[in-house]
């Protein structure tokens, strides 16, 4: 992959986990970051941060509003914002399921549309969708962060589309469950957080968690100017999960 010296890049949910990942990835290759969350997390030092709330129109605009003081052209925006959600589609209620649409879906449609306009500046545009294994596997307590997580895919078929002709390509990954502070908390929920963990690991393939530095390279790859002709890609980073079935050794 080339470097990315020079280009503009916004990082929704850049505090911690997937989102730190790829904005360190980001800043390594020479990018100027900015960071758009609810917190600065980790992100001193590594990107700008500006305070965004995904889930509000009105925090989506301001965020904008004051990026657009500081760049003219937006060369990379990663749309990787996202809240979980545990239970069958008895659990979820309806408060919940507005609440995890809101955020994963059109909160990313929110910034998406706040961004186009920079966007359209950038000679070489790409936007990169965080969605999930959930989208295309079948596991079980995850009705409504499934849910969102389809949508997800299907939007960025559909952003795909649309912005092809403009020279703006639209890819997402899928990452399979990762070691992020999101699955950290679910274990420690656990009524046996290691043998949870054992759980989760022995699912892929791989036998392991995924690591947030691996999704942040796959990010990176389909980011890359050098990556123009890959648009309305969805991209797998799940140990094998979506398409290995494999035996015990």
């Amino acid at each position: 992959m080339s470097d990315l010296t020079g280009l503009t890049a916004v990082i929704t949910g850049a505090g911690s986990g997937i989102g730190l990942a790829t904005a360190r990835n980001f800043a390594a290759a020479g990018a100027r970051v900015f960071g758009l969350d609810l917190t600065a997390g980790a992100m001193d030092g590594v990107a700008e941060w500006i305070r965004c709330d995904v889930g509000s129109t009105e925090s989506v605009e301001s965020a904008f509003a004051t990026l657009r003081e500081r760049v003219s052209v937006l060369d990379i925006l990663v749309n990787n914002a996202g809240i979980g959600a545990v239970g069958t589609v008895e659990d979820g209620t309806d408060d919940e399921w507005q609440r995890v649409l809101n955020v994963n879906v059109v909160g990313m449609a929110r910034v998406t549309r706040a961004a186009l306009p920079l966007l359209r500046a950038s000679r070489s545009a790409a936007v990169v969708n965080t969605g999930s294994l959930v989208a295309t596997v079948g596991v079980p307590q995850r009705a409504v962060y499934a849910a969102s997580k389809g949508a997800v895919q299907a939007l960025t078929l559909a952003m795909a589309a649309d912005l092809v002709h403009e020279g703006i390509r639209v890819n997402s990954v899928n990452p399979g469950t990762a070691d992020t502070p999101w699955v950290g908390r679910l274990l420690d929920l656990a009524a046996d957080p290691e043998a949870e963990r054992a759980a989760l690991e022995h699912r892929q393939p791989a036998g392991r968690l995924v690591t947030p530095d691996e999704v942040a390279q796959s990010i990176r790859f389909l980011a890359d100017p050098a990556q123009g002709a890959t648009t309305g890609t969805i991209l797998a980073v799940d140990g094998g999960m979506t398409g290995l079935r494999v035996r015990d050794k």
